[in-house]
């Protein structure tokens, strides 16, 4: 058995990693010959501002007063410069908007297995391309393009990390830094004259990130006096930069400046998915090369554009994959065309590399071409292109070469996913296949469905052994001629093996089949109808979480559909009012609310009052309860208490802007690390240790909870007690096993526990209840999809300090807190009905829904549906060893450590 849950094991990873590489690889194509314009640039140097965060609608709208907050930007919209209101692509993240911003090109979606943090690949951008770059801001953002740029000609300048505080007093001074250090780097460059011949160079770029806006956002919301008056914070010291810099350099008409943000942000203070207020950002260009404003009845622009390129073409560099917006620039149609067209040549190179690389791997019978663009159609239309700038049919030049940029980008896409068809059926082949090897061995080993049917055991043929060797050869060979990857041997052979060990066990298909013919038709269309009815309720609950609420609503009608309602009349009420009371969870709003204290402070005080009645009625059973017991409770009780003054303090100090308290930070994490080792203190009764693991699991579940859903795994936790009753009760009516009481039951490291009993059709509604209890506490109270989805300030009691990585691990915690609830229910559920957990295994629904596209939200549900269906075995059995040991073990408080058996 050990040997086959660790073949699933890596079966399972292997499935899980063929996402990355199907789903998620690089779009990016290298090997081309960089393009340029013939004509000179219209500035020597670009000024790049990106305020972090800043909505489009808060920096143009007027406030109260009807006064702009950002006079300055206001006055260059009137009679300067070029404005609108720019898309930003999503994921709304901020290394994706930059990435775009600098490196023209959507980010490359193989980064989400990153974070955001790393380059997985190498790009080139606009730093790197330009003759020098000087950039000040986030410690976060500057180094992805420093990281890898060619030669010593990229200079970063970041403040600590640990300045991105949200519990800070003053956020602005992120951005009062920013400007501090520029204007010193300027004061220096007049008394350094290598320095000063470098700045007065063709090609330099200036780029200033200001997060103040961003942090502000997250940690006041955009609504807030906060964040607009950062708004104001940044006009004035972008003013004050503009000025330096004309001063500078002598007001020579060569300098470009632009501002922007990377992404936008919701009302509720996150960003990430495609909500207006997070793709539409503001968009001001002025300077050399930048159209002036004019006066029109009805204001009419394109704004979906990439703004990587328009900057690259105002500095004088190559493009990378966008497509060029003529219609800001200040020049002649003459510089516009050839423009255009280096632009198309550009991304046409790309084409037909891309196509080149995939026709070199491919055989030449197999090998489809992209046949929108051939080569007489790529010739001809460059032809028709440079025919008509020689005639100056310049608008012509320009229509034309964006129909070519459409093309050969569609082309780009064709060949990035070429073998995906290819991938993607293997991979499910595969796991079609693991499903039925596990399905037939649990069948063989655990269920007496095959019993009484007549077996004829037939020697053993070399055909099939032999068949599947001649199988595998000629995929290895298929795959080596045409140069793949190792990764493709993986999943390519994979399913050779998987079916060989199925079509083994031929003769338990022939004895299942058999035997699920004895049943009656309509029995067996019954179970398949609600099996199927199961099963597609669980796949839209993970598009649609109000059937979570359905599905409990069905739950709760279960007993009085059954004869449970006749004999154990209270537990049937106690199931159908919980399941109900849980039904509710999924209807709440998941974000947009505000942060209510006062529900967790209510969901502590009923922890503290259950706690009471608990311990009183233990303290009268004298025979069980002993000192040492009572010790652990009142810890756990303390703990309890400390949480609710921790929240209510963090979130005081926090309005009053005075940061995190250090002793607050030091009892939360106490309380976490204590979380998973004072239960084992407890007695290994089942009631008082699950108990014990819902106080202490409670206590840091509140640090992280900033409103109803701390009332969450209170009665989910009521709902699996109950259920833990009710299991008894179906046992006994089946007339399996006599009913135990719960308080003489204690969980124990027993041998397996399958062979007290086989299998009946019954454990699969069990299984089934398992499954949905998970699904419910992954998706109860909100969507573990993505990390935008959540509060920041769920993580207020332990950290301020910006850390995405120790934060998403922090929200995962309280995600899987539930999940270990449920796990240890059902270890409960195993010992009183004497069921083996080694039957369960979930069917795949969502492989060909993962997506590579859309937002960090949608991209994020995908991968989050797709893992978690995947991982479900692996998820399993780690958590099913956690509830083992938290619901097995037993430490003393004093002597040597052992653990308690029967």
């Amino acid at each position: 058995m050990l040997l086959f849950f660790t073949l699933g094991l890596l079966i399972h990873f292997v499935f899980f990693a063929s996402i990355f590489d199907i789903y998620f690889t690089s779009p990016l194509v290298h090997g081309m010959t960089p393009q340029f314009t013939p004509l000179p640039p219209p500035a020597r140097r670009l000024v790049l501002f990106v305020a972090d965060g800043l909505r489009a609608d808060a920096l143009y709208e007027l406030d109260e007063n009807g006064t702009s907050r950002a006079p300055f930007i206001r006055n260059i919209i009137m009679h300067e410069g070029s404005w609108g209101i720019s898309h930003t692509r999503v994921p709304t993240e901020s290394r994706p908007g930059h990435v775009a911003l600098i490196a023209g090109f959507y980010e490359d979606v193989s980064a989400v297995a990153k974070g955001w943090k790393e380059n997985p690949v190498e790009f080139d951008s606009l730093f790197n391309e330009s003759k020098y770059t000087w950039s000040w801001g986030s410690p976060d953002i500057l180094p992805m393009f420093a990281k890898g740029a060619s030669g010593d000609h990229v200079y970063t300048y970041s403040y600590d990390a640990k300045r991105e505080d949200f519990g800070a007093q003053d956020a602005t001074k992120l951005d009062t830094w920013v400007f501090d250090n520029v204007k010193d780097f300027f004061h220096h460059a007049r008394n350094n004259q290598s320095l000063f011949s470098k700045i007065n160079e063709e090609k330099i770029v200036f780029f200033l990130h200001l997060l103040g806006i961003d942090t502000n956002g997250h940690a006041h919301r955009p609504s807030s006096r906060d964040y607009k008056d950062n708004i104001k914070k940044v006009d004035d010291g972008v003013k004050e930069i503009v000025s330096m810099f004309n001063h500078f350099y002598g007001n020579d008409g060569k300098t470009t400046f632009i501002f922007t943000s990377d992404h936008g942000m919701t009302d509720w203070g996150s960003h990430g998915a495609g909500h207006p207020s997070e793709t539409l950002t503001p968009l001001v260009t002025w300077g050399a090369g930048i159209k002036y404003p004019q006066r029109v009845s009805a204001q009419q622009f394109d704004d979906a554009f990439l703004k990587g390129t328009s900057i690259s073409l105002l500095s004088g560099v190559c493009y990378f994959q966008g497509i060029l917006p003529v219609d800001y620039l200040n020049n002649t149609d003459l510089f516009k065309a050839e423009s255009m067209f280096t632009n198309a040549v550009q991304i046409l190179e790309q084409f037909k590399v891309k196509m080149t690389q995939k026709k070199e791997v491919t055989l030449p019978f197999l090998f489809t071409p992209f046949k929108l663009l051939s080569d007489s159609k790529q010739f001809n239309i460059l032809r028709k292109a440079r025919s008509y700038i020689k005639h100056r049919k310049f608008d012509e030049v320009v229509s034309l070469c964006k129909e070519l940029i459409h093309l050969a980008l569609k082309g780009l896409s064709y060949y990035h996913t070429y073998d995906r068809f290819f991938l993607g059926v293997n991979v499910v082949i595969g796991f079609v296949g693991w499903i039925s090897y596990a399905s037939l061995l649990i069948i063989k080993s655990h269920s007496n469905l095959i019993k009484g049917v007549s077996k004829e055991v037939k020697k053993p043929s070399h055909l099939l052994p032999c068949s599947f060797v001649a199988i595998g050869i000629l995929v290895a060979f298929f795959l080596l001629i045409q140069a793949c990857p190792w990764k493709y041997y993986v999943y390519g052979l994979l399913p050779v093996p998987i079916w060989y060990a199925v079509l083994r066990e031929f003769q338990v298909i022939q004895d299942l089949v058999a035997s699920v013919l004895t049943y009656p038709l309509s029995h067996f269309v019954g179970y398949l109808l609600a099996f199927t009815l199961g099963i597609e309720v669980l796949v839209l609950s993970f598009f649609y979480r109000y059937m979570l609420t359905a599905g409990l609503t069905a739950f709760a009608t279960w007993p009085f559909l059954t004869r449970l309602w006749t004999r154990a009349k209270m537990t049937s009420l106690s199931w159908t009012f919980f399941s109900l009371l849980l039904a509710v969870f999924p209807l709440m709003p998941v974000v947009g609310r505000k942060p209510d204290i006062s529900l967790v402070m209510g969901a502590g005080l009923l922890v503290l009052l259950l706690s009471l009645c608990v311990v009183t009625s233990l303290m009268k059973r004298k025979d069980s309860f002993i000192k040492e017991e009572l010790l652990v409770h009142l810890l756990q009780v303390l703990s309890t208490v400390l949480s609710m003054y921790v929240v209510y303090s963090t979130q005081s100090s926090l309005l009053r802007k005075q940061g995190l308290p250090l002793m607050n930070q030091i009892i939360s994490w106490a309380t976490l690390a204590s979380s998973l080792v004072v239960p084992l203190l407890s007695s290994p009764v089942l009631f008082q240790r699950l108990f014990s693991i819902l106080l202490s699991l409670m206590s840091t579940y509140l640090l992280l909870s900033t409103g109803y859903e701390a009332l969450f795994p209170l009665v989910l936790s009521f709902l699996m007690f109950v259920w833990i009753n009710i299991e008894q009760e179906t046992l006994q009516q089946s007339g399996v096993c006599c009913k135990q009481k719960l308080t003489s039951i204690q969980f124990s490291y027993n041998t397996d526990i399958t062979q007290f009993r086989q299998l009946y059709l019954d454990d699969i509604r069990r299984a089934f209840f398992l499954v949905f209890f998970l699904v419910t506490a992954f998706f109860g109270t909100g969507n573990i999809a993505s990390i935008n989805s959540f509060d920041l300030a769920s993580v207020y009691c332990f950290l301020t300090v910006f850390s995405p990585f120790m934060m998403g691990a922090l929200m995962m915690w309280k995600i899987l807190i539930p999940f270990v609830l449920v796990m240890c229910a059902f270890e409960a559920v195993q010992l009183t009905t004497q069921l083996s957990s080694k039957s369960l295994f979930f069917l795949q629904h969502f492989f060909f829904l993962v997506k590579d596209y859309g937002s960090w939200l949608d991209i994020g549900t995908s991968i989050s549906h797709y893992v978690i269906v995947m991982s479900m075995t692996i998820f399993l059995v780690f958590l099913n060893g956690l509830a083992q040991l938290l619901t097995t073990k037993k430490l003393r408080l004093c002597g040597k450590p052992k653990s308690h058996f029967m």
